[in-house]
């Protein structure tokens, strides 16, 4: 059984009469009565009785009427459902991005996708550089945003921003006030660090390796678990962390925070994709909004 059978069905069924029901199909008469015989023949139920030159749907006709119906819609619906698919009328997109990305760079560009595709259903997890990339080569996220560098030949990686980062301190503490530091002074200092994965950790502690410093014998106080946890625990007088100017910025405005005197290449933000997965057009929207 066909949809095209069904729809010469009830076509018949609904104008009792084969050569009305050929010319709304755009068909001959004889296709039409083929298709009908055909399906009877086929389950071996009459549908119709011939009386003459008339056609008259019987009661298993009228029975099989209401579920021919029924699929028609069903099958409506669900050429509807690709086609607003494809024009981004409805669909769902599952993003996740690591802390500083997903709470500082992200959400004006959500408000932007949001107002031109009001019918996408977005939904964004926070994880750190590790934890991301793992969900996108997994499946459990269409895109993944990441201030770190990963590796993985499943992925594809492409920069889509770039962030400033900054050696911070409380402004009692001595470096708010030097103008440069020694090697030795970096080395000695106590640190307040993201957790390992972290992509601010990361990028981090390879600029402190490129201005000499002995990552492996830094003096860690403590790790947290995010950028927030730190910037409050280097305000409290005593640690120096680095941290996205993204997050330190408003603190550093508002004289709460302090930044010393080391400067930092900026890092990228990428953008994480699996390179075999089937993308939606909603991912692929979304990918063209952040490269523009």
């Amino acid at each position: 059984m066909t949809l095209e059978q069904l729809r010469i069905f009830v076509a018949v069924a609904e104008r009792q009469h084969l050569t009305r029901a050929a010319d709304a199909l755009a068909l001959t008469p004889s296709a039409v009565s083929a298709s009908i015989r055909a399906l009877e023949d086929r389950y071996g139920t009459p549908l119709f009785d011939r009386i003459g030159r008339r056609i008259e749907v019987n009661g298993a006709g009228r029975v099989f009427l209401d579920e021919a119906r029924a699929t028609l819609a069903r099958a409506a619906s669900a050429e509807r459902t690709l086609a607003e698919l494809a024009g981004l009328q409805r669909g769902t997109l599952a993003l996740q991005a690591s802390q500083t990305i997903a709470s500082y760079w992200l959400p004006p560009l959500l408000v932007r996708f949001r107002a031109a595709y009001p019918r996408i259903d977005v939904g964004v997890e926070v994880g750190n550089t590790q934890t991301v990339a793992a969900a996108v080569h997994q499946g459990a996220a269409d895109l993944g945003l990441i201030e770190g560098t990963v590796v993985d030949e499943a992925l594809a990686i492409e920069e889509v921003g770039q962030d400033s980062m900054a050696v911070v301190v409380a402004p009692a503490h001595p470096w708010a006030r030097r103008r440069r530091l020694s090697v030795a002074e970096l080395q000695a200092a106590e640190w307040i660090m993201r957790e390992s994965g972290s992509g601010t950790r990361s990028v981090f502690e390879a600029a402190l390796a490129r201005h000499g410093v002995d990552v492996a014998a830094l003096q860690v106080a403590l790790t947290l678990p995010s950028n927030e946890a730190v910037r409050a625990a280097v305000m409290t007088g005593r640690y120096a962390a680095g941290l996205s100017e993204l997050v330190a910025a408003p603190y550093i405005a508002a004289g709460l925070l302090a930044t010393a005197p080391l400067a930092l290449p900026p890092r990228g933000f990428f953008l994480l994709r699996h390179r075999e997965r089937y993308r939606s057009k909603a991912a692929q929207a979304f990918a063209q909004l952040l490269r523009a």
